[in-house]
């Protein structure tokens, strides 16, 4: 994406290296159907900011569509370009005007202008140099879209691994949960139970109260597994019904309608990892 700052120094350059007086240009926007022009130097009105040219129309639309530079020596009389924008155009006092594209892959991604109060051919050096310039912004354009396709792909490995982490952390919490009522010291017990509520909290408001009975966060926790009743009720040494019950209980307090939806809320109040 073609940053303001990118722009600004563009348009300076420009000036600079083909003497033109007006510079300025603007981003195309993502299905290329029209750019809008955002960015200037040198001029003495406001009538071009914030202009959107269609694709195709005027001598920057046609820039658009060719992805090629063009330019006319008087803007108003020349016949080989659409005129919808002749208006501003000489609301600003322009007359000769080259456009070159700043293309990225395939695409064509800003147009710069340059430009001069007096009707005149702009040299083949000039041209050449706003190419220049062009395909600069271009290069620095590519540059970044590669390094954030990158960055792209590397946080997407890094949250598949996160993930299958998570999973680990979630699965030790339900059998450590499953564990604690066997234990028979009454402190190791309440030392677990401290344990399995703080991994319950990851990720949660640890001054949000629980509502939720430690034998009911075990059952979730093993249905959060994708245990069934009977598997959660082997596991934590119950009965199926009891299970069912300690559900039950859970949706109510949490005001839920369902096994997966109670998991759910109890993950996102924090109540498990």
């Amino acid at each position: 994406m073609l940053e303001t700052a990118d722009l600004t120094a563009a348009l300076g350059r420009i000036r600079r290296v083909t003497g033109l007086p007006v510079a300025f240009g603007g981003a195309v926007a993502a299905d290329g159907r029209a750019m809008r022009l955002t960015g200037f130097a040198g001029t003495t009105t406001l009538a071009l900011h914030g202009l959107v040219v269609s694709a195709g129309s005027g001598l920057g639309g046609r820039v658009v569509t060719t992805a090629r530079p063009a330019g006319v020596e008087d803007y108003a009389a020349d016949p080989r370009i659409s005129h919808e924008y002749d208006k501003p155009v000489i609301a600003e006092g322009l007359r000769a005007i080259v456009a070159v594209p700043v293309t990225a892959g395939a695409s064509v991604q800003a147009v710069l202008y340059a430009g001069t109060r007096e009707p005149l051919a702009v040299g083949a050096r000039a041209l050449d140099a706003m190419t220049r310039v062009a395909a600069g912004i271009a290069t620095e354009l590519t540059v970044r879209r590669e390094v954030q396709r990158r960055l792209d792909e590397i946080e997407a490995a890094a949250a598949v691994s996160r993930g299958a982490q998570w999973e680990d952390v979630r699965q030790a919490h339900a059998e450590l949960r499953a564990i604690v009522p066997e234990v028979a010291d009454p402190d190791l017990r309440s030392r677990l139970r401290q344990v399995c509520a703080l991994l319950g909290r990851s990720g949660g408001d640890p001054r949000k109260v629980n509502p939720l009975s430690p034998r009911e966060l075990d059952v979730l926790a093993t249905v959060a597994l994708g245990c069934s009743n009977a598997e959660a009720a082997r596991r934590l040494g119950l009965l199926p019904e009891t299970v069912k019950s300690y559900l039950r209980n859970a949706m109510r307090k949490l005001g839920t309608h369902g096994r997966v939806e109670t998991v759910v809320t109890a993950r996102r109040l924090g109540f498990l990892p």
